[in-house]
């Protein structure tokens, strides 16, 4: 039976400074979209990275439970076999010096998949995530590759692992509204068709409304609320979500 909940309980993450994280608890669902969403600052990110122990140096993880279907288990069993990573800025996870069939190869090697049989899923992966041009794409170095094309071979990487669970961190931010919208419907066409469960660590009231079913937010380090996202957007509980509420509507609102 596939797993269909991943989830982290009590999440504390620490610096020199004092405590940055108090007390988190996430929950991802197979097939689903669940946001975080909070200012800039406020621990998204850092609790995103300290599911998967991929904390910077200075900021330790000092409790926090994560639980398969209700078993516990290790971040080192999560990261990259049950749960993979989108980030803001994709061409910061790529090896400069590897083209994009290194970085395939590798992954699917850690799946037990080389030669032939690894090229051929590689070339699955590419073609699912509307990456066309397979021999280009896989020649190329994250350099020569647009921001919109990082983000979606990074999706395929997390298709080759075969995780069943996807960390989106703050993964439109530094895109286009035309390869946002690509991301997203990419994204939205996987938790459909593939059961992919999804968290979207984001501060965009509009992609959390196009995308999820439940939200958190974010408080300085703290969860404040959590909702479904219908009852979010009608009756905001935190001062927090209200604000993000208005500045959303705000936007909107000066939009041609």
């Amino acid at each position: 039976m596939s797993p269909s909940t991943l989830e982290v309980r009590d999440l504390r993450i620490e610096a020199n400074t004092g405590a940055l994280v108090h007390g988190v608890d996430l929950q991802l669902h197979r097939g689903k979209v669940s946001a975080l969403v909070g200012a800039s600052g406020s621990g998204k990110s850092l609790s995103c990275l300290g599911m998967l122990d991929l904390l910077p140096a200075g900021v330790v993880r000092t409790n926090g439970q994560l639980l398969l279907d209700g078993q516990p288990l290790s971040a080192t069993q999560v990261r990259g076999r049950l749960a993979s990573l989108v980030l803001q800025n994709p061409r910061s996870a790529f090896n400069p010096v590897r083209d994009m069939a290194s970085h395939g190869l590798e992954t699917l090697r850690q799946r037990g998949m080389t030669g032939a049989a690894a090229r051929e899923r590689m070339a699955h992966c590419l073609e699912v995530v509307g990456l066309k041009e397979h021999n280009r794409v896989l020649q190329s170095f994250a350099f020569q590759l647009s921001g919109g094309m990082l983000q979606r071979m990074m999706i395929a990487l997390a298709l080759m692992a075969e995780t069943p669970f996807l960390l989106a961190d703050e993964s439109t931010s530094d895109l286009d509204l035309l390869s946002q919208a690509r991301f997203l419907d990419l994204l939205m066409e996987l938790v459909e068709r593939q059961g992919l469960g999804v968290l979207l660590v984001t501060h965009d009231m509009g992609v959390v409304a196009r995308c999820a079913e439940q939200v958190a937010v974010m408080e300085a380090g703290r969860i404040v609320e959590q909702q479904p996202v219908h009852s979010l957007f009608t009756h905001p509980i935190s001062t927090t979500a209200r604000t993000l509420l208005e500045a959303h509507q705000i936007l909107c609102g000066s939009q041609p």
